[in-house]
C-alpha cells in the first residue's frame, strides 16, 4: 500500500503564492506518474499538473505559466509551486500516484486552497 500526505494549503490573497507538498510512503516502487488534481464546490475534479518518473510534465490549461510541478525522488515527494493565484484557483487539491502494479491508483486526503479576491 501507498500513503500520500499533502501539506501547504491555506488562505492567500489573489496574486500571491503557495507551495503544496505531497509525501509518499509505504510500498513505493514502479511509480509511473505523480500529480495534482483539484475539485471546486459543485465542479468535477480536474487535472492541475502531473510529472512522470522520467521528469516529463503536463499541466492543465488554466494553470499553464503560473504553476510548476517538481519532484524529489530521494524524498518521494512531489511539489506544486502556485504563483499568480486567482480566486478561481480556490479548490481542494488532491495528490495522485499511479504505479504499474496493482493496486495502482492512490489519492491523498486533499488540502484546501482558498484565494481571496
Amino acid at each position: 500500500q501507498v500513503q500520500l500526505v499533502e501539506s501547504g494549503g491555506g488562505l492567500v490573497q489573489a496574486g500571491g503564492s503557495l507551495r503544496l507538498s505531497c509525501a509518499a510512503s509505504g510500498t513505493i516502487y514502479r511509480i509511473i506518474v505523480m500529480g495534482w488534481y483539484r475539485q471546486a464546490p459543485g465542479k468535477q475534479r480536474e487535472l492541475v499538473a502531473t510529472i512522470t518518473s522520467g521528469g516529463s510534465t503536463n499541466y492543465g490549461d488554466s494553470v499553464k505559466g503560473r504553476f510548476t510541478i517538481s519532484r524529489d525522488n530521494a524524498k518521494n515527494t512531489v511539489y506544486l509551486q502556485m504563483d499568480s493565484l486567482k480566486a478561481e484557483d480556490t479548490a481542494v487539491y488532491f495528490c495522485n500516484l499511479i504505479r504499474s502494479v496493482a493496486p495502482n491508483n492512490y489519492w491523498g486526503q486533499g488540502t484546501q486552497v482558498t484565494v481571496s479576491s
